[in-house]
């Protein structure tokens, strides 16, 4: 399949996508002698196994938890943002949610049992048994650990280059849940989140414009808000940009069944423009 979707401005970019190199030509937290850019993708929400003796933390039958882990995990993020190394949660986020705030009081989904640590269902039944002081203190090591390695890639981006530029990936349902704060229909199929502190206007309304380009609908924090910025650096460091983009996955995949849509490869290509726009105004910064 053809698709031509950029200038001869992004020739290189173009083969990185249609050639699926090796995301560590571009950029590699493990050898930080590797850089190129000064974007690190973060992807929290895209695992759907629950690793071997965490299940019977769970109280929902195997087909129920199924169903759960269908609707709130953020299926192929993994693969649809895709190009540049990133900071990916192993675990999925029915165990522990790493883009919650740590504290009941500072997190409105605390609210449904949608905290850091969830203990109810997206319709609200109960989803663990009461877990132990040190089951509850094993979850706080995953979440810690994850933040950490966040705060060090941002932190090597900063001593390096003087600026970072996080790109907080995901997809959303097409339906709002039962859980959703935000209960409009319909749902755009494009949402762009931002932080008035961390986000560039001007970038976000280049993303918006790029996607209503291609004739899709667009909001700017709905139906979800914000941007995830590492806590070290949250509202301190004009620095450290972040931006989300989020994906209703009706675009690329059947929602009852989980599987793949033909448009797969369309919507992955798609977002990867949008990459490609992120990192072009990063290395315009960058070359000031």
């Amino acid at each position: 399949m053809a698709i031509t979707l950029f200038d001869n401005s992004s020739l290189f970019w173009r083969y990185a996508v249609f050639q699926k190199i090796n995301a560590k030509a571009f950029y590699d937290y493990s050898d930080s002698h590797k850089i190129y850019n000064t974007m690190i993708l973060h992807i929290p929400h895209s695992k759907h196994v629950v690793p071997e003796g965490y299940r019977e933390l769970f109280v929902l039958s195997d087909i129920a938890l199924q169903k759960e882990l269908l609707l709130l995990v953020d299926w192929y993020t993994d693969e649809l943002f895709d190009g540049f190394d990133a900071v990916t949660f192993q675990y999925p986020r029915l165990l522990v949610d790493v883009e919650r705030f740590p504290e009941d009081e500072d997190e409105p989904m605390s609210k449904v049992g949608m905290g850091m640590i969830y203990t109810r269902t997206s319709d609200g039944e109960r989803l663990k048994r009461d877990l132990t002081v040190q089951e509850i203190s094993v979850l706080i090591s995953l979440y810690d650990s994850h933040h950490q390695a966040l705060n060090d890639a941002v932190g090597h981006e900063l001593e390096t280059y003087g600026q970072a530029m996080l790109v907080d990936c995901h997809s959303f349902p097409s339906e709002p849940l039962r859980c959703d704060l935000n209960q409009k229909r319909p749902r755009p199929d494009f949402c762009i989140g931002t932080d008035a502190f961390h986000t560039p206007k001007d970038l976000a309304d280049s993303l918006i414009l790029k996607v209503q380009e291609w004739g899709y609908t667009v909001v700017e924090n709905e139906p979800y808000e914000g941007t995830l910025v590492p806590s070290d650096y949250y509202q301190s460091n004009t620095n450290v940009r972040s931006i989300m983009i989020e994906v209703n996955r009706a675009l690329y995949m059947d929602e009852h069944s989980g599987l793949k849509l033909e448009s797969f490869s369309i919507i992955q290509l798609l977002i990867q423009e949008l990459l490609f726009v992120i990192h072009q105004y990063s290395d315009r910064r960058l070359c000031r």
